[in-house]
């Protein structure tokens, strides 16, 4: 398996925001997370990056 967890980036502050996220896609203005028990959520949010060795999506607020 390949999933990531993925962080909420404040400031210099990460708040883990969804465990076992196996999908990424943009919708709309927003992402659309979905981890491997089929849970999703919908950020306004952009990637500031992809750590597949630390398996990490850092995301950052869209204002």
């Amino acid at each position: 398996m390949c999933e990531a967890n993925a962080y909420l980036r404040t400031g210099e502050e990460e708040r883990l925001v969804m465990e076992a996220v196996n999908i990424v896609e943009p919708d709309g203005e927003s992402l659309r997370l979905e981890n491997i028990f089929g849970e999703q959520k919908f950020l306004k949010a952009r990637i500031h990056a992809i750590a597949l060795n630390d398996k990490r999506v850092i995301l950052v607020e869209q204002t």
